[in-house]
Parts: structure tokens; C-alpha cells; sequence
């Protein structure tokens, strides 16, 4: 059987081989059509890019916020990082934890309370994220922040403050009838220096709860919030 040895020019073939009548085999490429091609696939690659920009936007923080370090981390956040900034957002906006502290209402044992299942929860949640997830650059400073405000913002507060607070507080509560709890923490020997460190630490929570509302909604806080 003979092979052509000319291509029709009505041929639509991208690639095609030729197989001469003296059994020389040649490759012909059709330039114009592949070049198109790849511009296509390259336009195509450039909105995609410019698509999940605008979805995932550039999201910095800044660690001063939260009591430790002097830096800012910024990274593109995807929809598992906006899951457990909302859940951590929940756990902030539903306990004494992220939300404003009040002295003259409310009770330090029972912020402390609400500090340690606040640890609790976070650990859960950090631990049920698959490993998997970790492979992605956002997901991992999402989980060290996470981490970082527990060992850094809470932790240093109640290592100081907690037991020697409540072990004081204990007894006074246990020698005392009909006493308002509000009026008896106020006499801890070093209420003034506990009281400052304590709002301080409810401080940078709040900003870490406004940050995480933030990340989840692309949404400024307003002041009040």
C-alpha cells in the first residue's frame, strides 16, 4: 500500500506523520491551531488565577494584636480556613473569652472557667482538622495562630493568676455567708495587678474574636461589635 506523501491543505490535523514511498517517516506540526491552543490554555489558567484571588483575597494579621510577637502574617485563606475561624468565632463569641469582662458583674472564677473550656474546645477543634489540610500554607498559620494565642495569651495569665486566686478565693467564700462574690474578689490582696492582666488578656481576645469574624465574612467590624 502506498502512502501520500503530501497533506491535503484542507487537512485539520494538529500533528500528523508521513510515511514516504522510500519508508522515511516525517512529523509535521500545524503551528497556527497549537499556538492558539496554548495561548487558550494559558488566558484560561491567568482568570482562574485572578478568579480565586478575588475570592480568597490577601488576608494579614497582625500578632501585636494578640500580645505576642511584632509581626504580620499574611496569607490567602480558602473555605477550610473560614470553617475554623468560624467555629473558633462561635466558641470566642459564646463564652467569656472574646466577649467584653466587667468586674463589678462578673465573677473571676467563672471567667477562669470559661478560659479553661475555651483551651478545651480549641484543642478539640485543632486536633479534628485532617492532616491533609495541613499541607496548606494558610490552614497551618490559621492553626499556629490558633495555638500561639492559647500558649501566649491565655496560658502566661493563668499560670501566674489562677491558683493563687482561687485557692484565696475558696476560703474566703467558704468562711463567708450571704456575701456577694463580686465584693469578695475585690478584696484579693493583689486585685488591682490581677484585674489589669486579666483585662488586658480579654482585650487581645476580643481582637483575635474580630479578626476571625473578619477572615469568615471579609467584613470590617464595627466598632461595638
Amino acid at each position: 500500500m502506498t502512502v501520500p506523501t503530501n497533506q491535503s491543505a484542507t487537512d485539520p490535523s494538529l500533528v500528523s506523520f508521513v510515511l514516504s514511498e522510500d519508508w522515511e517517516v516525517s512529523l509535521h506540526l500545524d503551528t497556527l491551531p497549537l499556538m492558539a491552543a496554548i495561548v487558550a490554555v494559558t488566558i484560561a489558567w491567568f482568570l482562574a488565577k485572578w478568579w480565586m484571588g478575588r475570592r480568597f483575597p490577601q488576608f494579614e494579621i497582625d500578632t501585636t494584636e494578640f500580645g505576642f510577637g511584632d509581626h504580620k502574617v499574611s496569607f490567602k485563606p480558602n473555605n477550610v480556613d473560614r470553617q475554623i475561624a468560624y467555629s473558633i468565632w462561635v466558641e470566642l463569641s459564646t463564652r467569656k473569652v472574646g466577649l467584653p469582662i466587667d468586674l463589678n458583674d462578673d465573677v473571676i472564677a467563672e471567667i477562669y472557667d470559661s478560659w479553661y473550656a475555651f483551651f478545651g474546645v480549641t484543642r478539640e477543634l485543632i486536633k479534628d482538622i485532617p492532616v491533609s489540610k495541613l499541607r496548606h500554607d494558610s490552614t497551618g498559620t490559621i492553626i499556629n495562630l490558633s495555638i500561639e494565642v492559647l500558649n501566649e495569651g491565655l496560658r502566661p495569665h493563668l499560670t501566674k493568676w489562677q491558683a493563687r486566686f482561687r485557692h484565696w478565693y475558696d476560703h474566703q467564700m467558704s468562711t463567708k455567708n450571704d456575701v456577694c462574690p463580686q465584693d469578695v474578689q475585690t478584696n484579693f490582696p493583689e486585685f488591682e495587678q490581677l484585674s489589669s492582666d486579666l483585662l488586658e488578656v480579654n482585650r487581645r481576645l476580643q481582637n483575635y474574636r474580630k479578626r476571625m469574624y473578619q477572615l469568615v465574612t471579609g467584613k470590617q467590624v464595627v466598632a461595638g461589635d
